[in-house]
């Protein structure tokens, strides 16, 4: 089976898939998570805000989100953003927005949905009787949650919100359909520049699953050990 695999082509481009590939996706894996998780942290505190509109403008943006397929949001920001915006400013001509931009804008919007379920179910899962007791502190909605049920919330949802990153991290992939170089995408291009497919996707497909299960094998160990200390 292996007889004619090329393990050369991978030693010779080790350099280009890391240290251009896969800075691009860690880059983008790192900035998308903490916007997501700030977005969505703001869209979980509207849905249980008590505040009907917000809360209802909330739940449309959550499921909107989570009826699309990704790469067609991708698409969607890659080609339509830049006239949306030239519509905005009045602009003579479409507004560049630029490979990563609009990559990471796209992720942190679309993961924010599912880190907003993720953080709704954190702060529900905090017994109501505390930001009871700080309301009679004296406490406002947004120090209770500030001070009181957020810091408690990422506590018990980290395990969870570091399973989605591990999901964030695989999607970045899906950036290689605008032909941008991640780590995927810079596979593909050497791939196709020596004609090694087979081994260049194969190698690729070895460097998520390990990454991935070494991710996968730490938040377990965080999930144990957060478990114990409750």
């Amino acid at each position: 089976m292996f007889a004619n695999f090329d393990f050369d082509v991978i030693r010779r481009s080790l350099g280009y898939l890391f240290f251009d590939g896969m800075t691009f996706t860690l880059t983008l894996t790192g900035l998308a998570t903490f916007g997501g998780i700030v977005l969505g942290t703001l869209i979980s505190m509207m849905r249980l805000s008590g505040m009907w509109l917000l809360s209802r403008i909330a739940q449309l943006y959550v499921d909107l989100m989570r009826s699309l397929p990704l790469v067609l949001v991708i698409f969607w920001f890659y080609f339509l953003v830049p006239y949306i915006g030239q519509w905005l400013t009045g602009s003579s001509r479409p507004i560049r927005v630029g490979a990563f931009a609009s990559s990471l804008l796209t992720f942190t919007i679309f993961e924010a949905a599912y880190f907003a379920e993720i953080m709704r179910a954190g702060i529900q899962s905090i017994s109501k009787g505390q930001p009871a007791a700080a309301s009679a502190l004296g406490l406002t909605y947004g120090q209770t949650m500030r001070y009181v049920v957020l810091p408690q919330a990422f506590r018990n949802m980290l395990p969870v919100l570091l399973t989605q990153t591990i999901v964030l991290f695989q999607d970045t992939s899906l950036v290689y359909v605008l032909s941008i170089t991640d780590f995927l995408g810079a596979a593909s291009k050497v791939a196709q520049r020596d004609g090694r497919l087979v081994e260049m996707y194969l190698f690729a497909a070895v460097v998520y699953f390990v990454i991935s299960s070494i991710a996968s094998f730490g938040v377990r160990r965080l999930q144990a050990r957060i478990a114990y200390v409750h």
